[in-house]
């Protein structure tokens, strides 16, 4: 089998993103299948919107999520160096060799100009695009402006009258006519390339062999391939992958939505569920599984399995990886490991009661759906609660909730305190005083917990311990009785 040699190409003008994850994960296993590298290059040419940070995020990003790469990043390689902007002497050297076999040309027109150009198009009900006004300019003139320091920029000479075609890996045969094909800018005035002639020249210089990509580049590709017809290059090629979309069927993006890879580090979600998670995005297992490794997925994942629409981003199906990988881990390797996480990601207070965190684990894992969910499940075990009186006295009187709670006080006091000995003291007050249960049991939750839905009432209790639950009993009378009073 042919060493495949693929990329991914990322802009560091922000975050890192999702999407940039779920394609890297196909560029990986089309190189480890085939014993190939997977590389990464930094797209920042465009300056405007370049952020400093944003290519460690890039790489933080990958890490966490346990996606390798070989080559480019701060690793290096052969093909060094790996950041476009120090590659500009590579592109405006090609770049004069374009111009100097006729597959390109300079273009002075200036921003008023195409402004105007594109408003009388409008008018004419035309599509706006370039008009080609300096295409076949005359070479005295173009010497002139170029002599005189005038600012710009170098076209791509789109031949009339042809048909661009290739057979894309996941879609297929596809064919552009040239004529509808815009004169397209290589060099800008400030001397950076383009995406367009930079992704090229790096490709080709990379020794590249598969680019996957988003389907927005599609309509780019003629003029790549016009390109590497011009250079006189072996193209490489192409799948371009469908745009992951909003349950709404819109696109995902960092305007409208949570996009960031780190993010969901932030929120608790585990790596191995995000990757388990995008990989299905638009792709399924040739076997059906939905619960899978990266590993295995780079050992199957096809491109010929990848579908054409859109995959929907679903939140919910993201939260059910998460708590299944939740489970996973304390099923594998314990309530240890899901603490030691919860330590590592930030998510345990540094007031918590560490010594009884695994009791505390024990009743609320099942009930995570994220790391961060653990604060709001167990804050009651040691933060000092807040009850509404109003849900104390939701299904009885103040006169008969303050019994209930005096009495139970009572039973609890002289009891060794265990799970069993607890249970065993307030179910026999409730049959013995004939309490309704529903009623009993809820406002009982509400006083120790301040909440109406907690793990098991009685385990819950056993682990904040006789002193404080005794005391929690205290406060709520206290609470009934200012109740009662006004």
């Amino acid at each position: 089998m042919q060493e495949k040699r693929t990329r991914i190409a990322p802009s560091p003008t922000g975050i890192a993103h999702i999407g940039t994850a779920w394609q890297a994960l196909f560029n990986l296993a089309l190189a480890r299948q085939s014993g190939g590298q997977f590389v990464i290059r930094i797209e920042d040419t465009d300056r405007k919107r370049f952020v400093p940070e944003a290519e460690a995020l890039i790489y933080e990003g990958l890490a966490w999520l346990g996606i390798p790469y070989d080559e480019g990043g701060v690793k290096g390689g052969p093909f060094e160096p790996y950041h476009q902007s120090d590659r500009l002497d590579i592109y405006q050297e090609y770049a004069q060799k374009l111009i100097d076999n006729g597959w390109a040309y300079y273009c002075f027109a200036t921003p008023e100009e195409l402004e105007q150009m594109r408003k009388d198009q409008i008018a004419r009900g035309e599509l706006p695009r370039y008009d080609g006004r300096w295409r076949d300019a005359d070479p005295a003139e173009v010497k002139k402006r170029l002599d005189n320091g005038d600012k710009h920029v170098i076209r791509l000479k789109v031949p009339k009258g042809r048909v661009i075609g290739w057979h894309d890996l996941i879609r297929g045969d596809v064919e552009f006519q040239s004529d509808l094909i815009d004169d397209q800018i290589l060099m800008k005035s400030d001397g950076f390339p383009t995406y367009h002639l930079a992704v090229v020249i790096d490709d080709h210089l990379m020794q590249i062999t598969h680019v996957l990509r988003g389907e927005e580049w599609i309509s780019s590709t003629p003029k790549h391939l016009l390109l590497y017809e011009a250079f006189g290059w072996e193209p490489p090629e192409f799948a371009h992958m469908p745009l992951i979309r909003n349950t709404d069927k819109s696109k995902i993006s960092k305007r409208k939505n949570d996009v960031s890879i780190l993010s969901y580090r932030e929120k608790g979600y585990l790596p191995e569920a995000v990757i388990n998670f995008i990989a299905l995005l638009g792709w399924s297992h040739p076997e059906g599984k939905e619960v899978f490794s990266l590993e295995e997925f780079l050992q199957v994942a096809s491109l010929d399995r990848v579908q054409k629409t859109g995959p929907i981003f679903d939140v919910e199906r993201l939260n059910w990886y998460n708590g299944y990988y939740i489970r996973k881990m304390v099923e594998e390797k314990g309530l240890a490991e899901l603490g030691r996480k919860l330590m590592a990601y930030g998510f345990v207070d540094f007031d918590f009661p560490m010594d009884v965190l695994e009791e505390v684990l024990a009743l609320v894992y099942e009930r995570m759906v994220t790391l961060a969910d653990f604060a709001e499940l167990t804050d009651f075990f040691w933060h000092e609660v807040e009850v509404d009186p109003k849900l104390l006295l939701k299904k009885a009187d103040a006169t008969l909730v303050k019994m209930q709670l005096s009495l139970t006080k009572a039973f609890l006091e002289t009891i060794a305190w265990k799970t069993e000995n607890i249970e065993q003291a307030i179910r026999g007050l409730c049959e013995q005083k004939e309490y309704k249960k529903s009623q009993y049991f809820m406002m009982l939750r509400v006083a120790i917990t301040g909440k109406t839905a907690t793990p098991p009432l009685f385990e819950t209790m056993a682990v904040i311990g006789h002193d404080e639950v005794l005391a929690r009993i205290n406060k709520a009378i206290k609470l009934v009785e200012g109740a009662d009073a006004s």
